[in-house]
């Protein structure tokens, strides 16, 4: 649908394509089993590291990353925890994590020195260990910023199977980034007794009700003058709707007997538990227009990006 808010200079192109454009959308969610750092590019558990309004958690990933990851010195058995001064938080970061800022665990090459950061501890023989505990409750805004850059690039070479490929990644991650249980550490009702809600929201809603209700119609793309504001305050006002989100699913599954809630349907050769469509339907009304709303948000950001990296890359023409 993204497509369709597209520019006529841009239109043929991404209309030629759009059934790749489709189908490879969800090339991300395959390689979360291949690669080590996709895992976290999907989301981000603000919740985790903040309460709202989450604005002291850093929006520099470097900043980030040195805020609430650890430096640890290990000699035998014995571990120290060592505290980073702010000063050289930029300084540590770009010379031993900058290349791999998603790696979990960094070991700190031999000649580490912490005279060289301004940092006294006595400690002979150490081995030095930095935890990026940060990159495992997500990375997606500051992902997503990196990855738009791509986009351009790709749009600057004309390199047609990179800008499909490029285009149709982004769209996945900008629809991750629309999605409140994207944005909670609490991300499948894990933590209050509603497991399953995550598929319940983002697939069997919208599977029931999408085609015969949704207006998918965004209006025409817009370019995007601060790409960094954007990304997070999609991701903040995507976090807005957790509350409600959670609440009316709990507030209505107390109103059900179970085998109200859950029936048994045939998929893909296999019988698969999910929710009754009548209890599906109570809470789509609960929602009152939520994964609507969200869905044809997505839409219209990612058009904007898309039109705005072929703006950003001097306009090429796209031929097709």
């Amino acid at each position: 649908m993204a497509v369709f808010s597209l520019p006529e200079e841009m239109f043929g192109f991404y209309k030629k394509n759009i059934d790749y454009l489709s189908e490879h959308a969800v090339d991300p969610d395959k390689r979360r089993y291949v690669l080590k750092n996709e895992f976290s590019r999907h989301y981000i558990d603000l919740d985790h590291w903040e309460e709202q309004p989450f604005d002291t958690i850093p929006r520099d990933l470097s900043l980030a990353v040195m805020k609430y990851g650890r430096l640890i010195a290990v000699r035998g058995e014995d571990t120290i925890l060592i505290s980073i001064a702010d000063t050289f938080r930029q300084k540590f970061y770009f010379k031993y994590l900058y290349e791999n800022p998603y790696d979990a665990r960094v070991d700190i090459d031999a000649d580490f020195s912490l005279d060289s950061l301004g940092i006294k501890i006595n400690c002979q023989e150490c081995h030095f260990i930095f935890e990026n505990i940060f990159v495992g409750y997500g990375v997606l805004p500051y992902f997503l910023e990196s990855y738009y850059h791509r986009l351009v690039l790709a749009f600057q070479a004309v390199d047609k199977d990179r800008i499909l490929k490029i285009s149709a990644d982004l769209g996945h991650y900008i629809a991750d980034a629309h999605v409140p249980l994207h944005t909670t550490e609490n991300y499948n009702g894990q933590l209050t007794n509603q497991d399953g809600i995550h598929a319940f929201w983002e697939s069997t809603l919208p599977e029931f009700f999408a085609d015969s209700e949704y207006d998918f119609m965004a209006g025409q793309a817009e370019y995007i003058y601060d790409k960094h504001q954007r990304i997070w305050d999609t991701v903040l006002e995507s976090h807005t709707h957790l509350k409600i989100l959670l609440a009316a699913e709990r507030e209505l599954k107390s109103s059900y007997n179970e085998d109200q809630i859950y029936c048994f349907s045939e998929r893909s050769g296999s019988t698969a538990k999910m929710p009754c469509r009548e209890y599906a339907q109570a809470y789509h009304r609960a929602l009152n227009g939520m994964v609507e709303s969200r869905m044809r948000a997505s839409i219209k950001t990612v058009a904007d990006f898309w039109y705005s990296a072929w703006l950003d890359a001097g306009q090429p023409v796209l031929e097709y």
